[in-house]
């Protein structure tokens, strides 16, 4: 068979989960290059106004990303389950129904995005001085929605399937493209934040392709025209999956566009020292995120087998790894940080000294708390690979709470330094609800098998 599928029911779970979560991690790791890459060549090539409307966007950009990304990874859920149990006829059947309800997702999301965006950014206060960029970055972005859909669609069916390879493949090569166009577009070209958005939505088609290809390959994937026909009673268990993922996200960068709110009344200087360091904050959440699609896997497929007792091994396993890495991550940040930062930003020396602070100062504060995310990450992606997307959905209720509480209550206090904590308060509120459900579903499915 040409793709990795990996089988998570036999083995040590830690091994099973690091080497699942490896390739994922050098994945998103290429997926964060070409994202920073995009702020390296607008900051340096298009100043610190292109940098700050880049940065006037990213909340409402993630917010698309992340309701499409619940779907996808709510739908997986099932996959995982399944294929877990051995169920290849029905696993067939959860695929088609999810492709076709994840078309449907994807043109309503198309038509939202474009008639809210503008308004939105009003609402978010958006300087006068930046706001046709971020705009018109926008607009791009959101035209490729039923492309980014389809690729996160197609690398969720692969993660199900123990598969992090392919994914990781395919980001490499999205990457490549992605970095060549920017240069090409942007600095080439002179077609400015236009240009690196154009090249994202590229890099995005080609990664979906890859993935189609290899999974088109798999036999117990092999659809029929029957595997495509929606059923009500799995869309609804679909659905009912990927809707609490997807507004989970969606409250989550609601609670984001409320701090950029906040944010953009501090100026030009300070968006762009802050837009610096949120670039980065995929860098140091990379790891995280590799886990936690481990962790769906791994439980979900577990689940499935009925092995309750190697859910609770791995859990042990998954934090371990993953508050190690925390830490790795957090000193070489403490390290480089200015280093890395130096390359987002440019302008009058002045400005660069000024805007570098900021950046610096906020990639501190998250660097160091950085373990407090990570253990968000496992225990909410174990919860959901238990299916259980309700719970999780109400850690980012909480998270909605303490970012906006936060953003809104601290400055008032302190300044702009109050604007540095919505974040970590953030993880906190989730950490403390998730670690609660954990111990409240692990005993209902012990009791279950």
């Amino acid at each position: 068979m040409a793709v990795n599928i990996k089988v998570m029911t036999e083995g040590k779970p830690l091994k099973l989960i690091f080497s699942f979560a490896l390739p994922l991690m050098i994945g998103n790791v290429f997926q964060q290059l070409y994202t920073v890459v995009d702020t390296m060549v607008v900051g340096q090539a298009l100043g610190v106004g292109a940098l700050a409307a880049l940065g006037a966007a990213d909340w409402l950009n993630w917010m698309m990303l992340g309701v499409i990304q619940g779907f996808s990874q709510g739908f997986s859920i099932l996959m995982a389950q399944e294929f877990g149990a051995g169920n290849h006829k029905r696993l067939r059947k959860v695929v088609g129904n999810a492709i076709g309800l994840s078309a449907i997702s994807a043109v309503i999301l198309l038509i939202l995005g474009e008639t809210a965006v503008l308004p939105i950014l009003r609402l978010l206060q958006t300087p006068d001085a930046i706001i046709n960029q971020s705009l018109l970055y926008l607009r791009i972005m959101f035209a490729g929605v039923p492309v980014v859909m389809a690729y996160n669609l197609f690398a969720s069916i692969l993660r199900a399937l123990g598969d992090g390879r392919t994914p990781l493949y395919a980001m490499i090569t999205a990457a490549v493209i992605n970095i060549v166009l920017d240069l090409i577009f942007v600095m080439g070209f002179g077609w400015g934040i236009a240009g690196a958005a154009g090249a994202t939505i590229i890099a995005q088609i080609s990664s979906g392709l890859y993935c189609y290809f290899y999974i088109r390959k798999i036999e117990v994937l092999s659809l029929s025209r029957e595997d495509f026909r929606l059923e009500k009673e799995m869309d609804v268990k679909l659905v009912f999956l990927g809707l609490p993922m997807a507004f989970q996200n969606a409250i989550i960068s609601i609670g984001g566009m409320v701090v950029q709110t906040v944010v953009n009344g501090f100026g030009v200087i300070f968006i762009a020292g802050f837009t610096a360091t949120n670039k980065l904050y995929g860098v140091l959440e990379v790891a995280a995120t590799s886990y936690g699609y481990a962790m769906i896997t791994y439980v979900g497929q577990n689940l499935g087998a009925g092995k309750v007792d190697r859910i609770k091994k791995g859990m042990k396993a998954a934090l371990s790894i993953a508050i190690l890495t925390a830490a790795a991550i957090a000193a070489c940040m403490l390290v480089s940080g200015k280093g890395i930062l130096a390359c987002f930003i440019s302008g009058e020396p002045q400005e660069v000294e000024m805007t570098m602070g900021i950046a610096y100062h906020y990639l501190s504060i998250m660097s160091v708390c950085l373990p407090i995310l990570y253990i968000l990450h496992v225990i909410r992606s174990a919860l959901q690979g238990m299916g259980d997307t309700l719970l999780p959905m109400v850690s980012g209720i909480a998270e909605f709470i303490m970012r906006t509480g936060t953003a809104i209550a601290l400055p008032l206090l302190v300044g702009e330094e109050g604007i540095f904590y919505a974040e970590i308060l953030a993880w906190m509120g989730a950490d403390i609800i998730l670690v609660c459900s954990y111990f409240v579903r692990i005993k209902q499915c012990a009791k279950k098998f």
